[in-house]
């Protein structure tokens, strides 16, 4: 009876041991590579913000945000943070995913004209 027991409690560590061992190697914990992780996961790290001047331009539910430099025309990932800005000329903060011709709004203000301060319309945060 002594030798099953202890026969079976040797199992359940080694099991336990070897459950262990392979959720750590999968992670960072493990001296593995966070980015990959991430991204594997759906969470890539987001480009540093650029601060860039256009007009939003909006036909149905698709909103572009079209700079003044350049006149490149970029999807917005969250139209909803440009609501009520369609046709304005703004100045907007974003992550630019170049490579997917997108832009995600961080924070949006009404372009200041010439001798006039910038108003602050509408912020968001993440």
């Amino acid at each position: 009876m002594k030798k099953l027991l202890l026969m079976l409690m040797t199992v359940a560590v080694f099991l336990g041991t070897a459950a262990f061992a392979q959720d750590a190697s999968s992670g960072a914990a493990a001296g593995g590579d966070s980015a990959k992780t991430e991204k594997a996961a759906g969470k890539e790290k987001a480009p540093p913000l650029k601060t860039l001047k256009g007009t939003v331009k909006a036909e149905g539910d698709k909103v572009q945000f079209v700079a003044d430099k350049g006149g490149k025309a970029w999807d917005v990932v969250n139209p909803e943070a440009l609501k009520g800005h369609e046709g304005h000329h703004v100045v907007v903060k974003a992550h630019v995913y170049a490579d997917k011709n997108q832009i995600h709004v961080m924070d949006v203000k009404m372009a200041k004209a010439k001798g006039e301060k910038a108003e602050k319309s509408d912020s968001m945060s993440h």
